[in-house]
């Protein structure tokens, strides 16, 4: 229970005023603003004023309960109490308001601030007990006038702070709107630097790799020529040389034969780089390639005090890849691990990863291993690994470079993991496919080459052969020359976007059978009516299950509309 702090009744429009006169007063000795006095008066004027136009008076108590000024209403004569405009009006200035039909009252707070309360209880009684009568209706309305006049002054003066803000608001705009327009120019000319750049160092490449391919050509030639003809003067037929000088010629013969190796590198290494590297996939007994390379390599490692072994898994079995690129990959880490192993073991270890579809090699050596800031480095071109060891073997550091070549045209990785002093473990991941592809063509419409790169990765072994289109309408026109057995689209592309593409295709007779993937950073409601992956981690195994998925839904859809045409042909 609260404190009453007094009571009035309003039975005629002169009541009106005088409560409302009333109200203003209270708010002031309890300690409000005054705004929120004014807000208390109007409230109370328009509940007073709501109770006589429904013909009834009120009882109007003023009661103060803590922090809260409570003003309540009771409607008399049996008045009902609904919400009305004037209720809203007055439920605008005070902070609760509370209606209830059963009581027929309106309760009104409005909350007092505790700075605000100077006076003690009796204090306010007191000075409400000294208030001079009710002020006439004109003079009531001469006060409410003043009261509008100082509003008004107020939102005048608010007025002119806010028109002075937005003239400070719209300098900063047009301050940051020239500075933003001036960093694009920046950003622009960038750009144009930039592909300046990329263009000059694509020239470069190519330059590099023609020189290279140029190189390896005319150097076979001759060294072939050097060959042939230390194997004719060491021949059975040759004419007798001394011991010496069948020593040099040798020396001459294994390093022309040495030279003849390495541009043979050099030359594949340039492939690799251009991109030329066309895996030709076959039927391949993971069994007998791996014990192949053990026999060839194994003397080496017995010469060296190194055991060479090999462990594959039977559950491999065979394998559907280039065995002459996997040959190569295998024959470079085992000839690396045996190189930089004095003692111990070299193992090459085949399981099959199920989850990935994928084949896993290993290479482990118990060598010297590498230190963790030449992990990647190991993988640039002519880069070895300084150290003592280094100098006793021979190498050219373009091995491992050319082995992750490889396998990325596999459509796998190869990835290494060393600890210095106990050894390296090279990991190559190559996609197991047991059989011949399961799709035909698959063309890849996507304006970002990467992405391009890692699906024909990623469809090695599955699809008989990967096309690439850069944007839709150069994917289109592939598909009018040749249409593929599937399609990945990417939507956001430039001049013809997927979306616009799959639309083009659904409206061609011999396109709108070929099934669809959709493959982008879109929302699966954008591709809604084809499979959908978001190119954020995606896997392998994801990518050939959404294929399969295609596809299926492409031959149901065939054979319900020739089903649909029998039945229509035999009513």
């Amino acid at each position: 229970m609260g404190e009453v702090l007094t009571r009035a009744e309003i039975s005629r429009d002169q009541d009106v005023f005088a409560v409302r006169q009333l109200g203003r007063q209270i708010a002031e000795l309890v300690g409000l603003e005054s705004q929120d006095q004014i807000r208390v008066a109007t409230a109370l004027s328009e509940i007073g004023r709501e109770a006589l136009a429904r013909g009834a008076g009120s009882t109007v108590v003023f009661d103060l309960r803590g922090d809260r000024l409570v003003i309540t209403l009771d409607y008399l004569d049996g008045a009902d109490v609904r919400e009305s405009e004037g209720v809203k009006l007055a439920g605008r200035m005070v902070d609760e308001i509370a209606l209830s039909a059963e009581d027929r009252r309106v309760t009104l707070v409005k909350r007092v601030p505790e700075h605000g309360r100077r006076r003690p209880l009796d204090g306010i009684r007191a000075e409400l007990a000294r208030l001079s009568p009710p002020a006439a209706a004109l003079d009531v309305l001469r006060e409410q006038n003043r009261e509008l006049a100082g509003t008004l002054e107020e939102v005048l003066r608010l007025n002119a702070e806010l028109a002075e803000t937005n003239q400070g608001v719209l300098a900063l705009y047009n301050q940051l709107s020239a500075e933003l327009e001036e960093t694009n120019r920046g950003v622009v000319a960038l750009y144009a630097e930039l592909d300046e750049k990329s263009s000059q160092l694509r020239q470069a490449a190519e330059a590099r790799q023609r020189f290279w391919a140029n190189v390896s050509h005319e150097l076979r030639l001759p060294l072939n020529s050097i060959i042939g003809l230390v194997r004719l003067l060491l021949g059975s037929g040759a004419e007798p040389l001394t011991e010496e000088q069948q020593h040099q010629i040798t020396l001459v013969g294994t390093s022309a034969e040495t030279l003849l190796a390495l541009v043979g590198e050099l030359l594949d290494l340039a492939k690799a780089e251009s991109g030329r590297l066309d895996p030709h996939p076959s039927t391949v007994d993971v069994v007998a390639l791996a014990e192949g390379l053990r026999m060839t390599l194994q003397p080496a490692g017995r010469a060296d005090g190194v055991t060479l072994s090999v462990d594959v898994s039977d559950e491999i079995g065979e394998m559907f890849v280039d065995e002459t690129m996997l040959t190569t990959i295998l024959r470079n880490l085992l000839s690396n691990a045996l190189k930089f192993t004095e003692y111990g073991e070299v193992r090459l270890t085949a399981v099959g990863d199920p989850a990935m579809a994928e084949v896993v090699f290993t290479v482990a050596d118990t060598g010297v291993g590498i230190p963790p800031e030449h992990l990647e480095r190991v993988f640039e071109e002519f880069f070895q690994v300084p150290g003592s060891l280094q100098l006793k073997t021979k190498g050219t550091g373009l091995g491992l470079p050319y082995a992750r070549r490889l396998a990325e045209a596999l459509g796998g990785t190869l990835e290494l993991a060393s600890r210095p002093g106990e050894g390296t473990t090279a990991t190559l991941r190559v996609p197991h496919s047991m059989a011949s592809p399961e799709v035909g063509r698959v063309l890849v419409a996507d304006d970002d080459a990467g992405f391009r790169a890692v699906a024909r990765r990623m469809l090695f072994g599955f699809a008989a052969g990967v096309d690439e289109a850069a944007d839709g309408v150069e994917a289109l026109n592939l598909m009018r020359e040749q249409p593929p057995e599937v399609v990945l689209v990417d939507l956001l592309m430039p001049r013809l976007d997927g979306t616009a593409l799959l639309h083009k295709m659904a409206e061609d007779d011999v396109l709108c059978g070929v099934p669809a993937v959709v493959v982008s950073v879109v929302s699966e409601q954008q591709g809604a009516s084809h499979p959908v992956l978001s190119k954020h981690g995606l896997r392998r195994d994801q990518l050939l299950e959404a294929i399969r998925e295609a596809v299926r839904d492409e031959a149901g859809r065939r054979a319900g509309s020739v089903e649909g045409d029998r039945g229509g042909a035999h009513d």
